[in-house]
Order: structure tokens, then C-alpha cells, then sequence
């Protein structure tokens, strides 16, 4: 080989090498878009990077609604706290804010809340500025290391420029320790019937409830719960507010009450609790303290994936709905997932109403309306005859990553079994349905490829028990990308799940069961 030769080959070789890097820098780069475009939701709200978690300050002013958030802007694991904020004028299209709450000398800034001050209680704004009151836990991460009860207090900070810009209370803490290691998460609310504010605290198993005249000087008033419910693990991120059951003029409370672990699936979930406040004191109604005997509790959602959900405040009258968001995770896995940028999203937001069928409370919840106006593309079948395997829909004639889906299974047997299937043609499969012979709804996603980052993610089926009878049930998916929210029975049980398939979905299917039933009035909408 001359000389001319060999430095030709060198020159090729280095050639190679520096397209070989090239090539593999580029691979990285469409992996991390890969990860962006197979993960992140089309219509629920993640943020742009960082961890996120509970919900909080929720409040709408001016057309706004705005969603507070527990975040850790430099990582995607839980960190020190701050409070990340987003607002909307419709709770589907999310405007992400700056930071509104940063980690103090006093702590972390955990969850909480935020209430418009319309009269000026506090005297912290004026009355053609009402302030923006918000109330959260402050955590001093040192003083629980040093082995202290008390490194929970309660603080408030306040707005003037309609909740962009925050200023922290000088003489906080405003509701200070009573000796307990968990107390935290405070939940703010006009009561209009008794005129005063009033705070639910978690504290420890049980709730504690606070009132007061003008948002800063507070005193206990009750706790409840300590022997009702499941415990087993501190209580969390409560809500607590009236409401009409619907169709009457009958007027209830409704306690909201978050739990990690006690789930009924494992891990995170929200229980809650129907009864009468007095002013005072919160006391169960008889007839739903005979269900919590016969359930132990009820859920708000029975699916692994909707924690620490609460209401928006300052709804206006002319509306007046209970509006609702959670957190979409899981405190087994929620920092394991498969996104890299960004950890979890927020379920799609539901209005909260009660309803009483024989003499029994129930929560039950659907979409907010405003989802509706994002409709595409409308497909409907009056009926579809299932006898063996059959796709209800699939990509050949939708987006299958951002869809809502209703139909009504008919027929029912008694020993039926009505399994659904959203899958791939790379074997990724969610299955989920009704078990009438374990009177049970279900959902499996042990066949949904991505879940080795995590034992208690797909270990066990995730069920939720069917209480009443019948022969046919109202069906409504909510599908978006790696979500999943069931609405069985207009919302009288709800199953939220989220998934990580290697490949997008292609198709919703009906798998082949042991009796012949029917769909009915079969809506498939797409949203923009």
C-alpha cells in the first residue's frame, strides 16, 4: 500500500467515525422526540418539564380558571416544593404561568389552597381589589430531621394582581401545630350558610376543621373521622363543601379525604364522606354510615391514577357546579414512569354532583362540558351485535391518541363477562370491561408493553364492585394517548389509569365473550 493509499483509507475511517457520531447523536435526539410524542397527553395538563403532583389554589376570577400545582422545577422526582401555576379560560387549553410560590426559610411549600376575598375580610387588598388568599403547609424539612412534631404549620400568602404575583404573610404561621407529625394540606371555603371561612386540615387519621371571620386568626372547631373510613397511613389533601342532591332541594356536605397507601387498588386514592355541618362539627348521614359498614369507604375514583383531586373555589353562582381535578399518578411509581422531560399530568377536570337512589348518597362525575367544543370529528352506530371478536373503531377512520367514546352495553347476563380491548398490532394490549359473575368492573394492563419500571404497576388487575343491578350499562371513555378514564353508569363509578405503550394504540375492540350482547347508540368523537 503507497502512501497515497493509506491516508485515503485513515481519511474514510475518520469519516466514518464522524458520521457514526453524528448518526448517533441524531438517534438521541429522535428518542427523546420518540419519548415526547408517544408519552405526553394531547389534552390533559403536564408540564413543560419537571415533577409535578397535587393540585392546589384552585380558584377562577375574571375568566380565568387557575390551577396551582405542587412542583419541582430542577428535577423529575419530588423535590422541595414550590407551587407551579397554569391558567385557562376553559380548564382544557392550559396556559403555563411562572413559578407563583418558592420554598422559604419556614419551608417547603406544600399543598393548599386559595379563596377570593370578595368583602376585604382580611384586609389584605381593598374592596375594589379583593385579595387572592392563599393558605398552604409549610414543611421545614430540617426541623423533621431533627425529630420535631411541629414541622407543619399552616401559612397564607396573598395577591393583588388576580393571582399572578404572590406576597407571603409576615406573621405567619396563622394555624400552628397542635403536636402532630402529619398535619397538613388546608382547604379553604366561604361558607355562605353560617358566614364564615372555614379550613379542613388532614391531621394524621383524621380531619380537622377550623373557622374563622377573616382568614388569618383562626380556631378549631371539630375533628372528624378517626373511626370512620379507611386508615392505615395519614390522611391527605382534603375538600370540603355543600352541595344539593340533584333534582331536590335537599342540601348535603361532602368531605373529601385522600389516602397513601390505602387505596383500593394499591397506593394513592380519595374516599369521601356525605353528611350535615352544622356550623361546628361535620357529622356522617345514618344511611351512608350503613354503606360505609357494608364497603368500609367509597372512592371518588376507583382506578389506580386520580390522587388529591379537590374543587375550584369562587365558581360563580350563574354556574354553580362542583368542579373537580386530580393529580393523574400514583405515589408506587409516579416517579419511575417513562417520561423523561416532564413527570405526570392532571385527569381530565369533572363536575362533582349528588345524586340519592334509594336512599343512598353517591358522588358521581363526568367531563366538564367545555371538552365538547373540541370535537372534530363525530362517528356514530346506532347498534353493533357482538358474537366474537369485533373493532368498534380503529386509526383507518380516527386519531385513536384523543378520543371519547360512549355506548351502552345491553343484555347483560348474570355470568357475562364483557371484555374491551385498546391495543396495537405490537401486542400491546389495555383490557378493561365488566365481570358481572365477580360483579366487578375491571381493568388489566399487565399486557401494555412499558411496565417494568415498576412491581406495582401492573401486578394485579384493578377492580371496583358494582352495587346496583341491571341488564344494560352506559359506557363513556375518555382516551388520551397514555390515559385512560372510564365513566360506567353516567359516572356512578369511575376507573382512571394511566399506560405506556411501546407503539400509539391503533384500536378499540370487543373480545370474544361467552354470551351474545349488543352496543348501542355508539358516539365516537375526536377532539381536535
Amino acid at each position: 500500500m503507497n502512501t497515497k493509499e493509506f491516508f485515503k483509507k485513515i481519511y474514510c475511517l475518520m469519516f466514518s467515525i464522524a458520521m457514526l457520531s453524528c448518526n448517533t447523536a441524531q438517534l438521541k435526539k429522535d428518542l427523546i422526540l420518540s419519548n415526547e410524542e408517544l408519552y405526553r397527553p394531547n389534552f390533559h395538563f403536564t408540564p413543560k418539564s419537571g415533577w409535578m403532583n397535587d393540585p392546589n389554589g384552585m380558584f377562577f376570577y375574571k375568566g380565568l380558571y387557575h390551577l396551582f400545582y405542587q412542583y419541582y422545577p430542577d428535577d423529575t422526582v419530588w423535590g422541595p416544593m414550590h407551587w407551579g401555576h397554569a391558567t385557562s379560560k376553559d380548564m382544557i387549553t392550559w396556559n403555563e404561568q411562572k413559578i407563583a410560590l418558592y420554598p422559604d426559610a419556614k419551608g417547603y411549600i406544600f399543598s393548599g389552597s386559595a379563596v377570593v376575598d370578595r368583602n376585604n375580610t382580611s384586609g389584605l387588598g381593598s374592596l375594589q381589589n379583593p385579595p387572592i388568599v392563599a393558605m398552604y403547609t409549610n414543611h421545614d424539612a430540617q426541623s423533621e430531621k431533627d425529630g420535631n412534631m411541629d414541622y407543619q404549620t399552616q401559612a397564607i400568602a396573598y395577591s393583588l394582581d388576580e393571582g399572578m404575583t404572590w406576597t407571603k404573610y409576615s406573621k405567619n404561621p396563622v394555624i400552628k401545630n397542635p403536636n402532630l407529625k402529619h398535619f397538613r394540606d388546608p382547604k379553604m371555603i366561604w361558607d355562605e350558610i353560617h358566614k364564615q371561612w372555614i379550613v379542613v386540615i388532614a391531621a394524621d387519621i383524621e380531619t380537622k376543621i377550623y373557622r374563622s371571620s377573616n382568614l388569618i386568626d383562626w380556631e378549631f372547631a371539630s375533628a372528624f373521622g378517626k373511626d370512620l373510613g379507611v386508615h392505615g397511613a395519614p390522611w391527605e389533601c382534603p375538600d370540603f363543601f355543600p352541595i344539593k342532591v340533584e333534582g331536590t332541594d335537599e342540601l348535603k356536605w361532602v368531605l373529601l379525604q385522600s389516602i397513601n397507601p390505602g387505596g383500593p387498588n394499591g397506593g394513592s386514592a380519595t374516599q369521601y364522606f356525605v353528611g350535615d355541618f352544622d356550623g361546628k362539627t361535620f357529622s356522617v348521614d345514618n344511611s351512608f354510615l350503613n354503606d360505609l359498614k357494608e364497603f368500609q369507604a367509597l372512592w371518588i375514583d376507583y382506578g389506580k391514577d386520580n390522587y388529591a383531586g379537590v374543587t375550584w373555589s369562587n365558581i360563580p353562582d350563574k354556574d354553580g357546579r362542583k368542579l373537580f381535578i386530580g393529580w393523574m399518578s400514583n405515589w408506587q411509581y409516579a416517579s419511575k414512569v417513562p417520561t423523561k422531560a416532564w413527570r405526570s399530568a392532571m385527569t381530565i377536570p369533572r363536575e362533582l354532583k349528588l345524586i340519592k337512589n334509594e336512599g343512598h348518597y353517591r358522588i358521581v362525575s363526568l367531563p366538564v362540558k367545555e371538552l365538547d367544543k373540541y370535537i372534530s370529528k363525530t362517528l356514530q352506530k346506532d347498534k353493533i351485535v357482538v358474537n366474537e371478536n369485533q373493532i368498534i373503531v380503529d386509526n383507518s377512520t380516527v386519531d385513536m391518541s384523543k378520543l371519547d367514546i360512549s355506548f351502552t352495553v345491553t343484555d347483560i347476563k348474570a355470568n357475562g363477562n364483557y371484555d374491551f380491548v385498546l391495543s396495537n398490532n405490537q401486542n400491546n394490549a389495555l383490557h378493561f370491561g365488566i365481570n358481572k359473575k365477580e360483579n366487578s368492573f375491571y381493568i388489566d394492563r399487565k399486557k401494555v408493553s412499558q411496565h417494568s419500571f415498576s412491581d406495582d404497576f401492573a401486578k394485579k388487575i384493578s377492580t371496583a364492585p358494582i352495587t346496583t343491578d341491571f341488564s344494560s350499562i352506559q359506557v363513556r371513555l375518555i382516551i388520551d394517548k397514555t390515559s385512560i378514564e372510564i365513566f360506567y353508569d353516567n359516572g356512578t363509578t369511575v376507573m382512571t389509569e394511566i399506560f405506556f405503550p411501546d407503539f400509539p394504540m391503533e384500536s378499540l375492540s370487543v373480545v370474544k365473550t361467552n354470551s351474545i350482547f349488543e352496543l348501542n347508540n355508539v358516539i365516537i368523537n375526536q377532539f381536535k
